[in-house]
């Protein structure tokens, strides 16, 4: 992978903003499963319906990668056998959705599930095992409870794990858990496995704007990649609550598996998303977060830019952008009106 990286190996990871402590859902569930603290609870309106959910993941766009890494490999006679249209569906996904489903993505299942067990074990470990590895309060590696700005905030029904994981010399691994056995060496390879799929989405996203294959990823300088696994607790008022609050990401890219808009001058969309509770059972998703480095400047490409497409973004330094919006409750695109340009001419 070419992402350019420029900066010491001696560089520590970042610092990012602190979280103001809360308790763990989980713990409050075991205590008492049938209540739902008024903290958490949410105006019907940011509730989604069933319904709307059900319509929804049937209009995702569904992107299937094999032909993306054929076409990374050089196979250009592919173009010239009708594919066309298969590459411009990624385009158009990122345009008009900002989210999509990759199918042949080459991660083996048993990768996956290895992951996925391995988290499971995680959090149904004892809470004094787990808060060994506890979020500090100056920082947002570990286990707890993160992006928590004041004492009125409506909660999420989530704890949450959150570990970066690339490059090496960025990792505290004093939040690495050491139980389950081989949580460890997972967290190793499963990230790593995504991390491929990112680069390759990055060099077929680089090729479709009209750059160099690689050209993504060296604006990033440096590709650092977080992880942060989210955990449901069964609620006995779903209707009452949600997961992870609506947002969008401040990532470039986000690679979730569920049981930069910037560089595009907004051509590319980032989805507001948001993950509900469930009466029955608890829930798990692992998100992979691939970011630039903190002292990367952002601000839309030149050849993004037009008469019908204005500059909308201004150059901001990404680290003020990231730290930015962890300063602020973690909702839909607020976080981005640091970098709008607010009156167009």
């Amino acid at each position: 992978m070419n992402s350019k990286e420029t900066f010491s190996e001696n560089e520590e990871a970042p610092t990012y903003v602190p979280s103001i402590p809360v308790p763990n859902v989980q713990e409050l569930v075991r205590k008492d499963p049938l209540q739902v603290p008024q903290r958490y609870v949410r105006d019907l309106e940011d509730i989604p319906k069933d319904t709307d959910i059900s319509h929804l993941s049937s209009l995702i766009p569904v992107i299937d990668l094999s032909l993306l890494f054929f076409f990374l490999k050089g196979f250009l006679s592919l173009l010239l056998m009708g594919n066309e249209e298969k590459l411009e569906k990624i385009n158009l996904a990122c345009q008009e959705w900002g989210f999509f489903q990759v199918v042949n993505h080459g991660v083996a299942k048993e990768e996956l599930q290895k992951m996925k067990d391995a988290a499971a074990e995680f959090f149904e470990l004892p809470m004094e095992e787990k808060n060994k590895y506890a979020m500090p309060s100056n920082d947002i590696h570990g286990y707890g409870h993160a992006y928590v700005v004041s004492e009125e905030q409506i909660l999420d029904w989530s704890d949450v794990l959150i570990l970066v994981v690339h490059p090496s010399h960025y990792r505290k691994l004093k939040f690495w858990p050491k139980s389950p056995k081989g949580f460890e060496e997972i967290i190793e390879e499963y990230p790593n496995a995504i991390r491929k799929v990112a680069t390759e989405l990055f060099q077929s996203l680089s090729l479709i704007m009209g750059m160099d294959k690689e050209a993504l990823l060296g604006l990033h300088k440096l590709l650092v990649q977080a992880c942060r696994v989210n955990y449901y607790p069964a609620c006995s008022k779903p209707d009452q609550v949600l997961g992870v609050s609506p947002h969008s990401d401040t990532s470039t890219i986000t690679i979730l598996m569920q049981e930069d808009y910037m560089w595009s001058n907004g051509k590319y969309k980032s989805i507001e998303h948001r993950a509900t509770a469930n009466h029955k059972k608890a829930g798990i998703s692992y998100a992979s977060f691939l970011v630039p480095h903190d002292e990367v400047e952002i601000e839309p490409l030149d050849h993004m830019l037009n008469s019908q497409s204005p500059q909308m973004y201004k150059k901001v330094n990404y680290g003020d952008y990231l730290r930015s919006s962890m300063t602020v409750k973690m909702e839909g695109k607020a976080h981005t009106k640091m970098a709008r340009i607010e009156a167009l001419a």
